[in-house]
């Protein structure tokens, strides 16, 4: 059977058989159970035994560009915060569209009065607390919503098929 045979063969194999297959191929056990990356593996080896390896020239420029010695390995001690690297991030503005805590927003919705108070930590409705809007709209209502649009703070901006005029002359 060709190379490209068995490597079509290998997406059908079970892992066992794949593992089978690649201590056949490499000459040594695998631990991994991950079906994608024995598949590759032992695609790639097939195909370097098939067809040969990388010629040297090739190989010496990849070890050229994979030499990272002149990465850092360590984090420097300055940016290190409780063992932790110190991530300096810009302040998220605060969204404007979001009422201030202690707002009640209402809405009707198919008969359904729908209150909520808006708190420091997110927002209550029906006594219980929800981190969005667009949770308490999915609650309310069944189906999923922007929630700043369902309470009216928000734009949509729907593409309206322009009404066709007529003109008065025929």
């Amino acid at each position: 059977m060709d190379v490209y045979g068995q490597i079509a063969d290998l997406g059908r194999m079970q892992i066992a058989e794949l593992r089978e297959r690649y201590q056949k191929v490499f000459g040594e056990r695998t631990t991994t159970a991950h079906k994608q990356h024995l598949v590759r593996r032992i695609a790639w080896r097939l195909q370097v035994l098939a067809e040969g390896d990388l010629s040297e020239r090739a190989h010496r420029r990849a070890l050229k560009i994979a030499d990272d010695r002149d990465l850092r390995v360590n984090v420097p001690a300055s940016k290190m915060k409780l063992g932790r690297a110190a991530v300096k991030r810009k302040p998220i503005p605060p969204d404007l569209r979001r009422p201030r805590p202690g707002s009640v927003l209402s809405r009707t919705f198919r008969g359904q009065n729908i209150e909520v108070k808006v708190r420091e930590d997110g927002f209550e409705y029906q006594g219980q607390r929800y981190g969005s809007l667009s949770a308490i709209a999915r609650a309310a209502t069944g189906t999923r919503w922007n929630g700043l649009v369902f309470f009216g703070l928000g734009k949509r901006e729907m593409a309206k098929p322009a009404k066709a005029h007529r003109s008065a002359a025929r």
